[in-house]
């Protein structure tokens, strides 16, 4: 059986190479099976060899699997326009398709296929599932519930590779998670948590584990509301005292239609000096929900060119005749 996997972010980003771990379980199920999995190469249905051009909109839709005999497919963000050349008959899966079904057991105990995203060089993986918390904008509670332990780091590293991403959504809410990141102090291993953790759960313990890993990037936390600055500056401060400078520090933001808040954050944590800030506005497609021109300003300019370590928010939008009122300047 010849196998046909469709990560439906590279349709949008050529250079992706995150690869997707739900894909790369399925490979290698698959594989271990006897058939054959690759990565899916789109067919013009119109009678063309592998389709190179974009948007994909500009072709039709076709019904058959083409070259495959079974076609997955998977989505990560809803905003990701639907492929036109996937089959009828593929099988759709991810939170871009709002879907909140699990690998089944078997699938979802096989290690990773890393030979279908060959430049990667890192193992990916979860030591939790869940979240505790119900913040409104967010999936995981409804899709994954409740925080609760999923693996252990040691099963999820490469042969072949010292670094290890762990995609965990609050892995600092879960005593097996803390456990897990101190046990990979001294192992030899670089690691990235590459989802923000939770500042307000960082104490003198959790510092000092902080501390004393290697890390492959930056320690990364989550800051979405205005009452959280003061988690995240308790966090730096403790951190601090261990060695950690705020330059080490990456910090994501969600920005809602209330700019003011956003705005808020940015001008009391830029105070941290050498702090990097990533934005980004607020989208859930299957709500319709969808940022206006201020929240893509502020997140897409403002934020991500840095113009918040030189100026605030109120003068970034003055030197640019931008209407106040329009954009809710605090």
């Amino acid at each position: 059986m010849r196998v046909g996997l469709h990560d439906s972010e590279m349709d949008r980003i050529r250079q992706k190479s995150f690869p997707n771990y739900a894909l790369m379980k399925i490979a290698a199920w698959h594989k271990q099976r006897g058939d054959t999995a690759e990565l899916f190469t789109p067919i013009d249905p119109r009678g063309a060899e592998q389709l190179t051009l974009f948007p994909m909109e500009e072709y039709p839709p076709r019904r058959d699997a083409g070259i495959y005999d079974i076609v997955y497919s998977s989505k990560v963000f809803d905003f990701t326009p639907e492929n036109p050349c996937l089959p009828e008959g593929a099988i759709r899966g991810g939170t871009g398709y709002g879907s909140k079904a699990e690998l089944p057991t078997e699938v979802d105990a096989m290690f990773p296929d890393y030979s279908i995203y060959p430049a990667c060089d890192y193992a990916i993986g979860f030591v939790t599932r869940g979240c505790p918390n119900s913040c409104p904008w967010c999936v995981v509670p409804a899709k994954e519930g409740g925080i609760r332990p999923y693996r252990r780091w040691r099963e999820l590293v490469r042969p072949d590779s010292n670094k290890l991403v762990l995609m965990d959504n609050n892995i600092l809410a879960s005593g097996h998670g803390v456990r897990e990141l101190e046990s990979l102090i001294g192992s030899g291993y670089k690691l990235d948590i590459n989802q923000g953790m939770d500042a307000r759960l960082v104490d003198g313990r959790i510092a000092g584990i902080l501390g004393r890993l290697e890390w492959m990037r930056h320690i990364r936390f989550s800051c979405d509301t205005a009452q959280q600055i003061g988690a995240i500056q308790q966090a730096a401060a403790l951190l601090a005292e261990r060695g950690v400078k705020p330059y080490r520090l990456f910090v994501y933001m969600l920005v809602t239609k209330d700019i003011g808040d956003a705005a808020e954050r940015a001008e009391r944590l830029r105070e941290l000096a050498g702090i990097r800030l990533f934005a980004q506005a607020e989208r859930n497609e299957l709500k319709g929900i969808r940022p206006n021109a201020a929240q893509l300003e502020f997140a897409q300019r403002y934020v991500y060119m840095a113009k918040y370590r030189t100026e605030t928010w109120a003068e970034y939008c003055e030197k640019r005749n931008f209407n106040f009122a329009e954009v809710n300047l605090p």
